[in-house]
This record gives structure tokens, sequence and C-alpha cells, in this order.
């Protein structure tokens, strides 16, 4: 039905922070939790640009027991008087008016962060309350916003303070109209962001108080800055050389540093950021490092003469094996582009990055010839996997539905040929794998049991991880390739689900098919096409009702809810080899019954820190993390 009434009455003009209200996705992203977080950010980041200008030394974050946040900084204060273009003070300018702020011409700040001018304002916009408190010139400033913004008085001088005392502190409340979904900060979340902002920016000191909670405080602060941050990245790794190198400069204004130690993992962990902002998707600053690191170790090697003559150049995959890399740009006028926006893409950085990094790298491989010898020769070992990884990736090209033939009769294929109602099922155990088989949809649902667990590909190199049968026969099934061949528009299904036992072994074959996917198939996992099938923990009958529910929590609140007269059956239920196929399908593979947990990968960096950690080389973290949260397991089936 079309809509016959458009006319000028129809155009909507939003004043003020309106727009921020009716479409707060534009401006924080999202109203979840992540967007909650996201109003922190910018009250922080406006600190944080004062101690880039020099001005701050400390910032402290608290959690009230309200749940509203204060944030204080000793930078110089919001400037107090009138601003001539709003007629308003400049403090009211800043809270309530979008793009008003320090950022925009160059005369507050040569480098920012944050939403460029809108922060401040948005927050506002979005709580229920807000107030600021400015100290300078002897004098405590203080106004009120309620309602999504709206100012309570004009600014007031409400008190005297010490002549010395300069710094801004913004308490505010998320508004719950907002937040539909939650307004309850996570102290981790925080945290984390914060001690990444302590290791960015040199010598600043962050404190983290959660008055929810007795005696719950952080303080971070970092004077080796950046080089301290990769230290903590390695803690759980062994470092292949003691020091870790530091190179920076600048040009033009624009600020790189870089830090970067090998260690004996084969994966590489390369963090970019761009005035504070973590830079996901990489930019012009990324390939400007990655490209010197590259020509800088070929150039040593061939002149030390540590690569022999005839030998082909190391690839960059070959010289980032096992590097923990920190890059950090400062830039006062950042471009980003990117589905997301984090990617730098600034033409003019890529040679300051690379003439800036080169310098410096060529230097400390001069100056560190035995260090130098042990990077290359690891650098040489990644390209002679490399070479034997590439005729093995042939073995695991799907060409077509005959190719099903050279899986040795392990995958069950279905029958539909569109991906995006395909799914693959990934079954521990052959006696599942019949169950399922028997039990699912043949037309979108396919079937590989695994014989036993696969190779921990945390602890290999990819040639000797593509000579496993189990990860070719699942990289052939996929039909995205892997490594330099991956395509995700290749991927044959549009969800893969790990089915395996609510016990011991079937938690460590999903972990251990979880590091796969983050290390060769990450796109799949950040694109959410990964899921962990939820197979009933128990069966409750009563009368001619089968209920299935998940868990003990899940199992009380149900028999509750039945009311004290009614007569019942509890059974726990058995692992998936002892259903059959009609119990497999009515409780873990029936679409319109089961239910699927989505794997995704928030946040790459801890992510590879808990896989480095669970399934790395080194012992002692992993009996760290099994003590330290062995009190938080209720049910542990062995």
């Amino acid at each position: 039905m079309k809509n016959e009434h458009y006319n000028d009455d129809d155009i909507q003009v939003l004043e003020g922070l309106e727009a921020v209200r009716k479409r707060p996705g534009m401006y924080i992203g999202t109203t979840s939790e992540k967007g909650l977080h996201h109003l922190v950010w910018e009250i922080v980041d406006n600190a944080v640009d004062e101690a880039l200008a020099g001005y701050c030394d400390d910032i402290e974050v608290i959690i009230e027991k309200n749940n509203s946040i204060t944030v204080k900084d000793d930078g110089r204060g919001m400037p107090t008087g009138m601003n001539k273009k709003t007629g308003l003070s400049t403090v009211e300018t800043i809270f309530t008016v979008l793009h008003a702020g320090g950022k925009f011409g160059g005369g507050g700040y040569k480098v920012s962060g944050g939403l460029h001018g809108v922060g401040a304002s948005v927050v506002n916009a979005l709580s229920s309350w807000l107030e600021v408190r400015i100290y300078h010139d002897g004098n405590v400033y203080f106004q009120r916003f309620e309602n999504g913004g709206k100012p309570v008085s004009e600014l007031k001088i409400i008190d005297t303070c010490s002549k010395d005392r300069t710094g801004t502190t913004v308490t505010f409340k998320p508004d719950p109209e907002v937040f539909t979904e939650t307004t309850i900060f996570k102290y981790e979340i925080l945290s984390k962001r914060l001690q990444e902002l302590a290791f960015l920016n040199k010598g600043l000191r962050i404190i983290l108080q959660d008055l929810r909670e007795e005696n719950k405080k952080d303080e971070f602060v970092y004077n080796g800055g950046v080089i301290e941050y990769v230290k903590m990245l390695n803690k759980n790794k062994k470092p292949l050389h003691e020091n870790v190198v530091h190179v920076e400069g600048s040009e033009n204004d624009i600020f790189i540093e870089v830090a970067l130690q090998y260690n004996d993992s084969y994966n590489p962990a390369i963090y970019s950021y761009t005035n504070n902002i973590n830079t996901y998707e990489g930019g012009t600053h990324e390939d400007g490092v990655k490209a010197a690191l590259t020509r800088i170790i070929n150039n040593y090697a061939r002149k030390n003469k540590i690569l022999k003559e005839n030998a082909e150049n190391l690839s960059g995959d070959d010289v980032r094996e096992g590097i923990t890399m920190i890059i950090s740009c400062k830039h006062p006028d950042p471009q980003f582009e990117g589905q997301t926006k984090t990617k730098l893409g600034n033409a003019e950085v890529r040679k300051i990055a690379n003439d800036i990094f080169s310098n410096g790298f060529e230097r400390f491989l001069l100056e560190n010839p035995e260090v130098a010898k042990i990077i290359i020769e690891k650098a040489i070992l990644a390209s002679h996997a490399r070479a034997a990884a590439k005729k093995a990736r042939e073995l695991t090209r799907r060409k077509g539905d005959l190719d099903v033939v050279s899986f040795g009769g392990k995958l069950v294929d279905c029958k539909e040929k569109d991906p995006s109602v395909c799914e693959i099922f990934l079954v521990e155990g052959d006696s599942a794998g019949g169950s399922a088989i028997k039990g699912r949809n043949s037309m979108t649902q396919a079937i590989l049991p695994l014989r036993g667990k696969i190779l921990n590909v945390e602890k290999a190199r990819i040639d000797r991880a593509l000579s496993n049968e189990e990860i070719r026969t699942i990289i052939t099934a996929f039909g995205t390739g892997i490594g330099e061949d991956f395509d995700l528009s290749k991927l044959r299904y549009d969800k893969i689900i790990i089915m395996t036992d609510a016990d011991v072994d079937g938690s460590h074959i999903r972990v251990l098919l979880l590091t796969l996917f983050y290390r060769f198939f990450r796109p799949i996992v950040e694109e959410g096409h990964v899921y962990a099938a939820q197979p009933p923990l128990f069966c409750i009958k009563h009368g001619k009702t089968i209920k299935y529910v998940l868990d003990e929590k899940e199992r009380d609140e149900y028999l509750s809810s039945l009311g004290p007269n009614v007569k019942y059956d509890i059974m726990r239920m058995k692992g998936l080899g002892e259903m059959d196929a009609e119990e497999l399908n009515d409780t873990t593979m029936d679409i319109e019954k089961r239910i699927l947990r989505k794997i995704t990968v928030d946040d790459l960096q801890a992510a590879d820190e808990v896989f480095e950690k669970l399934m790395g080389e080194e012992v002692e973290p992993r009996r760290n993390f099994i003590a330290e949260n062995a009190g938080y397991v209720i049910n542990l089936d062995v």
C-alpha cells in the first residue's frame, strides 16, 4: 500500500539534542551494553585529550553506588566564560550543542580521540541527569542537566578551591528509556579499556574504583608505555629475546611509536591505534610498519648471508610469525574508513610510518646481531612450513560435489546448494554422528562426525596442521580455503554448529575446534557463523508433557512453575552417542525446538590471550587459570 501523505509538514527538523535521542545508534553505534560503556569512553577521551596536550596527569573513574559514573581529571578545566556564537556559557555549549568543542580548528588540541566533538553533548542527551564541576581560578563552577540534556540552571559558582587546583569532574546516569537492555556498568569492561589507555599514554595515571563493592579499585600507570604493553601481552608466552624493541619518531606533527617482541608461538599478535582508538581493520600506519619489517629483515638476512643466495625472499607472513607488536599513531587530523570506521586512511602516514620504523628497526638489528639471527632463523623455518603448507592446501580445495568422495565417506552433505539455508554439524564421535545422520533434515543439514580430538593448532605450524586428516576434512567441507587462499564468500554453510557432550572431553573438543576456527578461519567467527549446540541436561515428564531443560536452574524454575500438586519424573539426559535419532533431533537439532549458543569474538585481544593461556605451550598460565576459576564450577560432569 502506497503512503499517499507526503508534504512540507512531513519534513521534521530535530533541534538541539533531540536528534541524538531519536537516533542514538547513529552516535554511539548501539544502545546495548557496548553503547552504554561508550558513554564512559567519550567523557574519558576528553580527559585523555588534556593529557595528550600536556595538561593532565591523573584521571579517576568511579562507578557510584547508584550505578552512575564519575570521571575526574586534573587538566585545565573547561572554559567558563560566554561563547560568542551561541550566547550560552562555553560549558553549556559543550554539553548541549553537537559538534562544539576544542577539537576543531587545531587551537584547543593538536591531537584528540573520541567522537570528534559530539562526545560530551551525546552523553548528556542520553542521560537521565548529568552534573559538571569545573575547578580553576580558585572557584568551583557547577551546572546540572536533566531529562535528556536540558539545563536545570545556568553555570554558577558554588564554592571556592585552592588557586592551583584545576580540572573537570563529570557525573552522569544513563537513561533507562534509552538503554532498555541494561544500565549496569561492568567493571571488567571499564578496567580493560582504561588499562589500554594507560599503556598508550606513557606516565598517565588512571584510577578505577567501584563503590558498589568494597575494596574494588585498580590503578594503572605505565612509565614504559607500549613497551610494558608488549610485555603484558607476552606474559603467557616464551619471548625469544629479552628486550622489547622500541621505535618512535615524528614528522609533520604525525607521531609514530612501535614496540615489538618475538616469542616462540606461530601466530602474530599485532594491535594498532590512532589517537588511542583501536584501528581493528588496520590502515596506512600498520601497512607502513609491516612493509618496513619485511624489507629490513630481508635486507639484513641477505647482507649477512643468513638467507641463502638462491632462496626466495621471506614473505610478510614469515617475518611476522610469533611477533607481538603495538603500533601507535598520533595524528592531528585522522581520516577513518572501513565498515566500522576503525581503519586509518591518511595516505601520507604510510611513508612516515615506514621511514620511522625502518630507521629504528634497522639500527636495532645492527646493534643486536644475535637477536637478529634468532628472528631471521625463525622466519626461515616459517617459510619452509609455508611451502609445505601450500602443497597440503591443494588437498583441501573443494572444487565440486564429487570431491566429497575424497573425504573418505566422513562428510554426509545436505542436498540444498544455497549456503544461506545450509548448516553443518561437527559431531563428537561416530555413534552420535550416526544418530545425527538419521535424525537430521537431509535437505539443509550436513553432518561431519569427528573421530577423537583434533590437533591443537596453538602448538603447531600450519604445515603440521594441514597434515592432520581431521583438519583437512573440515577445511575441505567448509570450502573457504585457509591462509592466503581464504575466501569467506565460498563458505558452504551459513551455520557451523559444534555438537559435543556436556562433559570434560566434550568441552576439550569444543575448545580445540574454536582454537582452529580462531587461528585459521577467524572471519567465520567474526561474521557470526559459528554456534555451539546446547543438548539438554534433564528431561522432565508429567502426564503427557515432556519438557527438556538445559541446566539445574532451568529445571528448578520449571518445577516451581508446575505448582505443588503435580507428580513428575526427572531423568538426567544421556550423552549424545546414547540418544537415538529421534531424541537427538527433538532435543538438539530441530530448528523449531533447539537452542544454539552463538560464538562471538567481541574482543580479539582478550580472545587471543585466552587461547594462548589455555592451549599454548606454557603450563603455568593454564594451571593458574584453573586454580583461579575452580571456585566458579557449579556442575562438573566427568
